[in-house]
This record gives C-alpha cells, sequence and structure tokens, in this order.
C-alpha cells in the first residue's frame, strides 16, 4: 500500500486550475497543449482574444489588458502568462505599451483573484551580453542589460512589474523564467535572423558562444514552474554551449570579422534610418556571450530534451529560404545584390541603404 493511500482524502492536495494567456498561439499554444492531456492539473483555462484549436480547455475569449481579468480567473490556482507581443516588425512604441499592460493586468488581476502562482517569461537576454561575461552566467549574476527600445527592455521593464508585485502583493508567489535563444516553430528574433545572413558576423577580438533553449524544452519547464518544483528566477537552455568553431562547421556559414566601433556605429545608422528593425545594441547578443547555467532545474532533475547543436540545425532547416542582414529581412533582388559583394553581405550593406534611399525619394 502506498503511503499517500493512508491520507485521507480530504486533505489530499487537489490539482491545480490553471490558466494561460496567450493560448491561442506560439509558445502559449504549445504549452496549453501540454498542459490540456496532463494529469498534474484539475481543469486547463485558455485565454486569448481570439479562440484556438486545443480541445478539452475552457476557452475564455477576451484581452488580457482588461481589468474585468479577475472575475474570469477566480477559480484559478496558477497562471502562465504567455500573452506577449514578440514581433520585430511591431511598432516598438505601442509593442512595450501593450506588453506592459498585459502584464500589469494579469499581476494585478491574478492578486485580486488570489491566484496562488503566476509564471512570466521573459528572457537570458536580461542578464546582458558581454565580451566578459563569464561562461556561463548563474542565475544569480546581476541584471546588466542596457535598457532601450529594443525586446529586452520590455523584458527588463516586465521583471521589475514582477519584483514590485511581490512587495505589493506578499502572498503571490511569483516565477520569472529566462530562456536563452529560443529556437522553434515561428520563432522570429534577431538570433534567428542572424542564421539567415550570408555570412556570420564576429567581432574582432571576441568570439561568440552559442546557447539555445527549444520551444519543447521551454515548455516542459513552464510545466515544472506552473506545479511550483522551481520558484523564482529560473534559467533555461541546452546543456553547455557551440563554440564559433562548430557553428560554422555545422551551418556552413563563414564568419566576418569587423571592429567594434565600425560594427555598431554602422548599426545604429541603419536602425536610425528605419532599415533595420532593432537598435545596434541588439546585436550584442549574437556577436558576444549570454550562456545560462540552468541550475534550478537541474537540482529537480529537469534535462533539455534538445541539444545546442539539434537545435542550430532545428533553426537553419526553419531558416530556409530566408535572407536577413542586421536583423532585416531581405527580398529576392536584395538578396542578390547583397551576396554578390562579400563585404556588402554584413554591417556595411552599401547595397541595402541605396535600395532604402531610393524607395524613399518621390
Amino acid at each position: 500500500m502506498q503511503s499517500e493511500d493512508l491520507v485521507p482524502t480530504s486533505k489530499r492536495q487537489r490539482p491545480p486550475v490553471i490558466a494561460v494567456t496567450g493560448a491561442a498561439t506560439g509558445v502559449g499554444r504549445a504549452f496549453l497543449a501540454r498542459v490540456a492531456s496532463s494529469a498534474d492539473f484539475r481543469r486547463v483555462v485558455a485565454i486569448d482574444d481570439q479562440r484556438g484549436d486545443v480541445a478539452n480547455v475552457t476557452w475564455r475569449v477576451l484581452d488580457i489588458r482588461d481589468p474585468l481579468l479577475a472575475n474570469r480567473i477566480s477559480d484559478v490556482d496558477v497562471l502562465v502568462h504567455l500573452g506577449m507581443d514578440q514581433s520585430l516588425d511591431s511598432d516598438p512604441v505601442e509593442r512595450r505599451r501593450y506588453n506592459l499592460r498585459a502584464a500589469q493586468t494579469t499581476l494585478t488581476a491574478c492578486a485580486a483573484a488570489r491566484v496562488r502562482r503566476v509564471v512570466l517569461v521573459t528572457s537570458a537576454m536580461v542578464y546582458g551580453a558581454a565580451p566578459d561575461n563569464p561562461v556561463p552566467l548563474p542565475e544569480d549574476a546581476p541584471v546588466s542589460a542596457e535598457t532601450g527600445t529594443g525586446l529586452v527592455g520590455d523584458f527588463l521593464e516586465i521583471e521589475a512589474l514582477a519584483r514590485r508585485s511581490l512587495r505589493s502583493h506578499p502572498g503571490l508567489e511569483v516565477t520569472v523564467l529566462r530562456p536563452a535563444a529560443l529556437v522553434g516553430p515561428g520563432v522570429d528574433t534577431v538570433v534567428t535572423r542572424h542564421f539567415e545572413a550570408p555570412r556570420l558576423l564576429v567581432v574582432k577580438g571576441c568570439l561568440p558562444r552559442w546557447q539555445f533553449c527549444h520551444v519543447d524544452d521551454l515548455v516542459s519547464a513552464l510545466e515544472l514552474a506552473a506545479l511550483g518544483k522551481v520558484s523564482g528566477v529560473v534559467a533555461v537552455g541546452c546543456d553547455g554551449w557551440l563554440e564559433m568553431d562548430q557553428v560554422e562547421e555545422i551551418s556552413g556559414l563563414r564568419r566576418l570579422e569587423l571592429p567594434a566601433g565600425l560594427t555598431f556605429g554602422t548599426a545604429q545608422r541603419l536602425h536610425r534610418l528605419g532599415i533595420t528593425p532593432t537598435p545596434a545594441v541588439d546585436l550584442q547578443y549574437v556577436v558576444y556571450p549570454w550562456v545560462v547555467d540552468c541550475a534550478s532545474l537541474r537540482a529537480v532533475g529537469w534535462k533539455p530534451s534538445w541539444t545546442n547543436e539539434a537545435a542550430l540545425r532545428e533553426l537553419l532547416a526553419l531558416s530556409e529560404g530566408r535572407h536577413a542582414v542586421v536583423g532585416r529581412r531581405l527580398s529576392g533582388k536584395e538578396a542578390t545584390i547583397t551576396a554578390a559583394g562579400a563585404t556588402a553581405a554584413i554591417i556595411g550593406t552599401a547595397a541595402i541603404v541605396h535600395v532604402a534611399r531610393r524607395k524613399r525619394r518621390p
């Protein structure tokens, strides 16, 4: 007889009711599909502004920025917030306004509805990418990323909201997952677009180390966080990292080394002209290391199902047929022009500047 069989039924802890925001698409849908088939949750509530296709869950269609959200989660024990706009093509001011309002409303509503636990997802980018970063970074390393208009600024603001929420609502448990560079279907980031370029940018004097986090592994880590197996700040990623030589061998792409001043100065000018979608500071995440140590997850027996090598191969397969330079997607004609010149294949892409200026002329 199992020991738990001796515990009176009335005193056994019932499986929690879980809610997932952003449940219709992307990581939200992937996580929803996992918990919908899990016996660890009594009921699953899916929240989004559109109804998704996952069955055997309770769909509640609403805008997560609606203050009435608290009324719709009064029966929920745990909420995993995945309703975030991470598109590189979104207006940065509107994107940040949306993301902060969604996170703030979610945290406030959970406190009001007496939800026990909230799980947020930001990024290991908040540690910052720097040439002197230790490899790997411990989970309790200082948050050193630069604020700005890029997505990392959104992540920093959301984490600040989480810290304030802990002080304002001491009964609410908030767990923050910080994944390494995400890989998987539908993932479109400054890192994934880096591998759509004809050459891999390297800053002279510093080689990047590459660590990825497949969506499958983020989903499994989210489940542990939702069950309270890990808490606080939790890093998620593949074991170890890839050196630049390994990345070149796997990808078949060659590197192009440029001085840091030229790299970041030109990137900032291109962004100011509206030619590239991300600020120059975001370029740090493809030229400097930001590898993390997933100590909290490892301590509870979690192991990633993807290696860095397999994740990179998946990224390359998903990127096939796409072309980008400094995060800017290129049309077929632009890609042909850019690839024609070795130096134009990267940051000093005169062909792109020429095409963009010609389009601006009346």
